[in-house]
């Protein structure tokens, strides 16, 4: 059964968005991730104009989040206070992102800016993430074959030794942190841009943020980077849909359907798989939506030219 979406302009199988939810909700919850950076470009692929598909996935991760975080919760997984202080910095960055957001719109550019930021960022992203991934995978064979042991990684202890030496220090006492603030809003502000601009949660970025720079306990990270994630990205929908009037409702609660279910399963598995291997696999995927972004910008479109009204979409 197909459904019109009015700000989307278009009309669309609904099993279509709910799969789509789904898929990237499990990722939710294994990996801490809002999805948005693999949601918004398959919205793009199956036809969503981009600005609306930045508007309506940030409303579809508040959602994923919620649910997301819930489970972690229950779990004690989850710095209150690290949370407060990403928030901060994700507020403010999500002001000024939606503020150039509003600026590329109306000179005509934010198209091509939104497939050139996720070719950017996904390309870097996912080239480490593969590559990290997989040096741990061979480790771990080498060490079985050698005999021994292959130590859990604990968190990001020991690295980004010059965070420590910041003023302003606080107590994380859930994390077991004595650091300054300054990171943590740093981080914060740059994820609270990349979620207007892009319509993501951030989590991508925040979570290694959070693991190798900040030095957070590994078991405190997704849960935390959810919370952040949550009032993030809620704050970017409501401003989207105030301002830029990108948000189409309807997909969203398609979305939000698949994403809810989806992140409870990607919780229960994230427990059960291997993290190297997970974390292999998604940054294939990430690899693989960076490449057909790319191919995007550079192929001929089947349309040459097209009309469209000031402002609009």
């Amino acid at each position: 059964m197909h459904i019109y979406l009015p700000i989307a302009e278009m009309s669309l199988n609904f099993l279509i968005p709910v799969l789509l939810g789904a898929g990237v909700g499990v990722l939710t919850g294994m990996f801490g991730v809002g999805g948005g950076f693999l949601m918004t470009p398959s919205l793009i692929f199956i036809g969503v104009p981009p600005a609306v598909a930045v508007g309506t996935e940030a409303v579809k991760i508040v959602g994923s989040s919620v649910s997301g975080v819930l489970a972690h919760w229950r779990k004690g997984n989850v710095d209150v206070q690290m949370g407060v202080v990403l928030l901060i910095g994700g507020l403010a960055g999500s002001f000024v992102g939606v503020r150039v957001f509003t600026w590329l719109r109306g000179i005509g550019q934010i198209d091509v800016t939104i497939a050139l930021l996720y070719v950017v960022v996904l390309g870097i992203v996912g080239s480490m993430m593969f590559a990290e991934s997989l040096g741990s995978i061979l480790r771990s064979r080498a060490a079985l074959a050698g005999g021994g042991s292959v130590a859990a990684p604990s968190g990001g202890r020991g690295r980004g030794g010059w965070v420590r030496r910041l003023p302003f220090k606080m107590a994380f006492r859930r994390s077991k942190l004595v650091i300054s603030p300054i990171v943590p809003l740093g981080v914060g502000f740059l994820v609270g841009i990349l979620s207007a601009l892009m319509g993501v949660g951030g989590g991508f970025i925040m979570v290694p943020a959070m693991i190798y720079l900040i030095g957070m306990p590994t078991k405190v990270v997704i849960g935390t980077s959810l919370f952040q994630i949550i009032f993030v990205t809620a704050n970017t929908a409501f401003l989207q849909a105030w301002q830029n009037h990108t948000v189409d409702v309807l997909l969203a609660l398609q979305l939000l359907v698949g994403g809810v279910i989806g992140a409870q399963v990607g919780t229960w598995l994230g427990g059960k798989l291997k993290a190297e291997q997970l974390r292999v696999g998604l940054a294939a995927v990430v690899l693989a939506v960076c490449f057909k972004m790319a191919l995007g910008l550079v192929l001929e479109p089947d349309e040459l030219y097209s009309f469209a009204a000031k402002g609009g979409h």
